[in-house]
């Protein structure tokens, strides 16, 4: 079937889904999943303390499916005081925006002893993962990985003998009940660096695999006794070709990775195929994913440093450290070498060059060639009655009691602030300066984007509150993919769309805003509902820095009543 013939592009665009739709249902299972979300005593880092884990499992399981599957999770919330629910990263939940885990956004927290079924089809192969988005549960350790295989007849644009899956986290002794609290205090009290990086939930505090190469007197890492903190060794075969799978679920820290000897090429990014490239190290940032491809061409005889370090924040966390270990070599025999030094946390150019550097698989879908809404969005911090706060075009979010999507479907005007935020800043502000009035302004308005049009963001980074100062944002964008048109230096002022990519740019769902300058996105308003889109730092979310788009919420079919059964909607299902 040929779509072009169908007219306009948005009979295009249905007919490409429709057909893709059918493609990969071809043969799909129904996956269904029974999990217990509660709290337990595990030692991430050695020390033992308070996670939060899935049917005794921290990280939880790993949930493995291929495309046009069907996922079905029956989450039980044995938490006893506190509701959960859980997001399912990079899904577009094409036809069920219930299920995307948001509370107060797409449903109603679990409350203790309930059960919700979430039901969603993961429609593209990908690297995903799963975490909490109901207060900071996701520092708490409620995540784990989500992996989408290509469905059966379809092949990968390139070859691997064999996979190893990294989800890379990072870990505070202080409970996200106590750092909740300090973040929202008068005075401000922040919930400081993590003390440890974790691999697929391990990692080492106050003690390195590397101890004799560091300048501290850290001592060397012994694991007699408590081998759940032990790295996982990746072992490997000689003249082989791996599959690295690495996705970040980092509360705060950007990361970077580097595989001592060998160079890593990028093939995948969120979910999307990209242009190949080679790299000695990549940068990483909370709510991205990527895949890469290993040749194991080195000395077998040999094993080799896998270094973790903190990127865009004075690191005061030890690197995270495990090993490459070549079957020729027991995996017990440390590297003589020093471990790959991160990049200096400030060195900006090395991670623009990274980030640059990626562009769409040839025959990746395109981008519109023009916008019908423009929204730029000033990210700030701010002060709000005393309190610090971050806000977007001077507005700091506050989730209202009703989710949105119920709210919006059912009318319920009072249920949500009905003044619409801001598609722009004034254009006298400046973004290099602390801003001359930092007072900011509370709001839980909505974006209404009109279904099927195309929508430009603009991502304004700024000073914050201190000056010379200005933070490092993933933004993660729920419900769709975005192309990445571009970055810039400073303000984005007219013209500045001239130097955007409209030929191959990447397709992400969370993209970085550097300091002091800006990134150009585009989507397509093509899935009914209502999304979050917003900074995936746990704690910048959690003072307010996040916006909502709603479209086509009207036609969303029937929602399960689980899901609304809160706030004004509780009385208001079918």
């Amino acid at each position: 079937m040929d779509c072009k013939s169908w007219g306009s592009r948005d009979i295009v665009f249905l007919c490409i889904i429709v057909l893709s739709l059918i493609h990969v249902s071809l043969g799909a299972k129904v996956r269904h999943f029974k999990w217990e979300v509660e709290y337990m005593y595990g030692a991430p880092d050695c020390q033992e303390h308070v996670v939060m884990g899935i049917n005794g499992q921290f990280p939880g399981p790993t949930i493995r499916a291929k495309a046009g599957d069907t996922i079905v999770v029956d989450l039980t919330n044995k938490l006893h005081t506190e509701g959960v629910v859980i997001h399912w990263h990079g899904i577009r939940q094409l036809g069920t925006p219930w299920a995307d885990g948001t509370a107060s956004i797409s449903q109603c927290a679990i409350n203790p002893g309930e059960t919700f079924e979430y039901r969603f089809k993961v429609d593209r192969p990908g690297t995903y993962f799963y975490h909490g988005h109901y207060g900071m549960q996701r520092s708490a350790g409620l995540y784990g990985s989500l992996i989408v295989d290509m469905a059966d007849g379809e092949k990968e644009p390139f070859h691997y003998d064999a996979e190893f899956n990294l989800l890379l986290s990072d870990w505070w002794h202080k409970s996200v009940h106590e750092q909740e609290v300090g973040l929202s205090s008068n005075p401000f009290r922040w919930i400081g660096e993590p003390q440890s990086l974790l691999i697929n939930g391990r990692g080492q505090y106050n003690c390195s695999l590397a101890a004799k190469f560091s300048n501290s007197s850290i001592s060397q890492c012994k694991f007699e006794g408590n081998e759940k903190c032990a790295p996982q060794v990746l072992k490997v075969r000689p003249n082989k070709t791996y599959r690295l799978r690495i996705a970040s679920t980092t509360a705060l820290a950007s990361l970077n990775l580097a595989i001592e000897g060998h160079k890593m090429v990028v093939v995948e990014a969120d979910g999307n195929h990209v242009q190949p490239f080679a790299v000695n190290d990549l940068d990483i940032y909370s709510g991205e994913s990527y895949s890469v491809l290993l040749k194991t061409d080195q000395n077998p005889y040999k094993n080799y440093w896998v270094s973790i370090g903190v990127r865009g924040r004075d690191p005061k966390t030890n690197q995270a450290l495990t090993l490459l270990s070549y079957s020729a070599t027991p995996a017990s025999k440390l590297p003589t070498t020093q471990p790959p030094v991160t990049p200096r946390w400030d060195d900006y150019n090395h991670s623009k060059a990274f980030t640059k550097s990626i562009y769409a698989l040839m025959g990746s879908p395109q981008p519109p060639k023009t916008y019908d809404r423009r929204i730029i969005l000033l990210n700030t911090q701010n002060r709000l009655n005393g309190f610090v706060k971050w806000a977007i075009n001077n507005v700091s979010l506050v989730l209202p009691s009703t989710p949105y999507l119920g709210s919006i479907k059912f009318g319920l005007n009072n249920a949500f602030d009905q003044k619409t935020p801001p598609d722009n800043y004034d254009s006298s502000y400046d973004i290099m300066e602390p801003a001359p009035n930092q007072n900011t302004t509370q709001g839980s308005g909505v974006y209404t984007i009109t279904l099927n049009t195309t929508v430009d963001v603009i991502l304004q980074n700024a000073n914050a509150l201190a000056k010379d100062v200005s933070e490092i944002h993933p933004w993660h964008l729920h419900g769709h993919d975005f192309w990445v048109l571009g970055y810039g230096e400073g303000k984005f002022k007219n013209g500045d769309e001239k130097t955007f990519n409209l030929k191959n740019p990447p397709l992400r769902n969370t993209a970085v805003i550097f300091p002091f300058g800006w990134t150009a996105l585009r989507f397509v308003a093509d899935n009914p509902g209502v999304w979050a889109f917003h900074c995936h730092i746990e704690p910048h979310l959690h003072m307010g820095m996040g916006v909502i788009f709603a479209q086509g919420a009207h036609r969303v079919g029937q929602i399960p009543k689980e899901a609304l059964a809160c706030g004004l909607t509780g009385n208001k299902q079918n």
